[in-house]
């Protein structure tokens, strides 16, 4: 879900609602103070609830407001499915959000009924360097040109040995994502794949049912072990499933 507006520029000056999630109807209302120590209600409407509290006249990413907005997002989590807004969500007015439930409804209960029981794990690799003999023994190129750089050695050999060394760690660092990837999706209801970059080759968060946390963690390990000298697993969760929750547009002029 997208809500009806978003925070600004840092420091932008608003006055509208702060929405933190939507749950189905008849949950509690959390009792931990929301972003800049507001009292965070319910507004319900179509079945549904949107939790939400006055939003501040500046909104600023201030740690204390972030672990306030996942204090929030914890309780609504403990109590059913939930579907969560990152951090600096607004919406201008009660009205207009329990409109956009109306209009939403259908979506919205589909996402909920999608991640009950579910918890979102974030699963991201690093590429190890240095694994660099091991990989010259089983590349018959970089052999090659190691052998041919001892036995000439001059800067640009150098250069291109290091460059080309990079390039395999690199890549046998991808193709370890890639069965690790193939050994934990089979344990998933959904994927979701993040932002790589030359370092960090895989960033995947998983919507794994809460019975299967164990299974999917020792899948993790494993993991972790079989390809451990040439990526560097690390597992963050349980979380909010913020991976999961599709955007819909709003209406033109919204």
């Amino acid at each position: 879900m997208t809500a009806p507006a978003t925070a600004g520029a840092p420091g932008t000056a608003v006055k509208s609602l702060y929405v933190y999630g939507i749950t189905p109807a008849g949950i509690r209302a959390p009792r931990s103070p929301g972003v800049d120590g507001a009292r965070v209600r319910l507004l319900t409407g179509s079945g549904l609830c949107a939790a939400v509290s006055d939003a501040p006249a500046r909104l600023l990413p201030r740690r204390r407001d972030l672990l306030a907005h996942e204090a929030v997002l914890d309780e609504l989590a403990a109590q059913g499915p939930l579907l969560p807004m990152r951090f600096a969500v607004l919406s201008p007015r009660a009205d207009t959000l329990l409109t956009q439930l109306r209009s939403d409804v259908d979506h919205l209960q589909r996402q909920l009924a999608e991640v009950r029981g579910c918890v979102e794990l974030n699963v991201k690799g690093t590429v190890v360097p240095g694994h660099f003999a091991d990989l010259v023994r089983r590349d018959d190129s970089l052999r090659t040109l190691a052998l041919r750089t001892r036995r000439r050695p001059d800067y640009e050999a150098n250069v291109r040995l290091g460059e080309a060394l990079a390039l395999g760690v690199r890549r046998e660092a991808r193709r370890a994502a890639r069965e690790v990837l193939d050994r934990l999706t089979p344990l998933a209801v959904r994927a979701a794949g993040g932002t790589t970059d030359e370092q960090q080759v895989l960033s995947t968060s998983f919507l794994v049912r809460a019975e299967d946390e164990g299974r999917f963690r020792k899948a993790v390990d494993a993991g972790a072990r079989a390809v451990g000298g040439r990526l560097a697993l690390s597992v963050t969760g349980p979380l909010p499933c913020y991976s999961f929750v599709e955007a819909r547009p709003a209406p033109a002029g919204r």
